[in-house]
C-alpha cells in the first residue's frame, strides 16, 4: 500500500490526560489507599494527592491517557504522517494546549472537543520499584459529547478509518459515541478493538462493556483485568489461557471476523486466543535495573500491535511489534519513545 492509503487508517477515541508522574514511597501509597498495578478514578480523598506529589517528589508532566498513548505509539511505529487520528475532550488551558502540541508533533491528527468549563484531565502516576498505580482525575475528559463526533469534520475521521481502538476507560464517558463507532465498523466490515483497561471497568461498568463486546474483533487486557473479568462473569477460573479462550468465544455482532483475545502478563508470555486455541509469545527480557516504570507498557503494546495489524501482518508480527514497543517504553518515564523506532 502506498502511504496515502494509510491516511487516517486507525482512529482512537478516549480520555486525553496529562500524566503527573513521580517515584513515590510505600507510605504515600498507603496514605491515599492506592495499589500498584491498578488504575482507578480519583475520589474526594485523592484530590490533595496531586499537589502533594509535586511538593514532595520529583514530578514529571507527560502527555498521556490510555488510548492517546496507544495511538501515538502506533503512529511512531508506522512513521507515516497522518496515519492515525484521535478524539477526546480537553480543557481550554495550558495543559490542553501542551497536549495538543505533543500529539500533533507525534504526527497524530487530533480533533479534540474543547470544554469551556472543566480543566484538562490529569492522571497521578505513582511509581514504586518500577511498578505503577494510576489515579485519574478526568475533569474535561469526562465532558466528551456525542454531538462532537457527529460533526461532519469529525465523523469524516470515522468514515476514513478502517481500524478503531477505544480503551475501556471511555465506557465511563461516552457509551453513545462507542455505539456509533462500533455499529459503523460492523456495518462496513471494519475492525473494532477495545481494551478491558482496568479491574474497575470490568466490575462497575460491566453492562456497558457487555453491550459492546459483540462488536469487538480484538479484545486487549492484562492478566489482572482478565481474572477480574472472569470473576465478574462467574467463570470460576483464574487460568488466563482459559479466560482468553472464553472471551474470544463470546457472541459476535457480525461473522466477518472471528474474535481474538490478547492478554499481556508483564514479563510473562503474551497469551493470544483465537479459534479455541491459545498461542503464547515470550516478551523481550529486560533486566530489573533497566526498568524505569511500567506506565504506558500496555498502551504501547497495543500501539505496536495495531501498527502491524493495519498493514495486514500476521498476529505473530503484531505481537512482536507490541512487545518491541512496550520494551522501549518501560525503559523510559511514561509513554515516551526515541525519535525513530528500530523495528523491522
Amino acid at each position: 500500500m502506498s502511504s496515502s492509503n494509510y491516511d487516517g487508517i486507525l482512529l482512537g477515541m478516549g480520555n486525553p490526560l496529562l500524566d503527573i508522574s513521580a517515584v513515590v514511597d510505600e507510605d504515600f501509597l498507603t496514605k491515599y489507599d492506592v495499589k500498584l498495578n491498578n488504575a482507578i478514578l480519583a475520589e474526594e480523598k485523592h484530590l490533595p494527592m496531586y499537589d502533594e506529589m509535586s511538593s514532595k517528589f520529583n514530578v514529571e508532566y507527560i502527555a498521556g491517557g490510555a488510548t492517546q498513548n496507544s495511538i501515538k505509539v502506533a503512529q511512531w511505529m508506522l512513521q507515516i504522517p497522518g496515519a492515525t487520528s484521535y478524539m477526546g475532550s480537553i480543557g481550554k488551558d495550558k495543559y490542553g494546549e501542551a497536549m495538543k502540541k505533543d500529539a500533533t508533533a507525534a504526527g497524530v491528527n487530533v480533533h479534540y472537543y474543547e470544554d469551556e468549563s472543566a480543566p484538562t484531565g490529569t492522571c497521578g502516576v505513582c511509581v514504586v520499584g518500577g511498578e505503577r498505580s494510576l489515579i485519574a482525575n478526568l475533569s474535561a475528559a469526562n465532558c466528551y459529547k456525542v454531538e462532537h463526533l457527529k460533526k461532519p469534520e469529525n465523523w469524516a475521521l470515522v468514515e476514513k478509518a478502517k481500524f478503531y481502538y477505544i480503551a475501556g476507560f471511555f465506557l465511563t464517558v461516552s457509551p453513545e459515541s462507542i455505539q456509533l463507532v462500533s455499529e459503523h465498523a460492523a456495518a462496513n466490515n471494519k475492525v473494532f478493538t477495545m481494551n478491558l483497561s482496568a479491574p474497575f471497568i470490568c466490575e462497575f461498568f460491566k453492562d456497558a462493556q457487555e453491550k459492546f463486546l459483540p462488536y469487538m474483533d480484538f479484545v486487549f487486557g492484562n492478566e489482572t483485568e482478565a481474572r477480574t473479568f472472569s470473576k465478574v462473569h462467574g467463570w470460576e477460573t483464574e487460568d488466563v489461557e482459559q479466560i482468553a479462550i472464553k472471551i474470544s468465544q463470546l457472541p459476535k455482532a457480525t461473522g466477518t471476523y472471528k474474535r481474538t483475545t490478547v492478554i499481556t502478563q508483564g514479563a510473562d508470555p503474551v497469551v493470544v486466543a483465537e479459534d479455541g486455541k491459545v498461542t503464547k509469545y515470550p516478551v523481550i527480557p529486560l533486566s530489573k535495573e533497566k526498568l524505569v516504570d511500567t506506565n504506558g507498557a500496555g498502551d504501547a503494546f497495543v500501539g505496536g500491535f495495531m501498527s502491524q495489524l493495519v498493514k495486514g501482518k500476521s498476529i505473530e508480527e503484531c505481537v512482536k511489534a507490541g512487545c518491541y514497543a512496550s520494551n522501549v517504553v518501560i525503559q523510559r518515564s511514561g509513554c515516551t519513545y526515541p525519535e525513530k523506532p528500530d523495528f523491522n
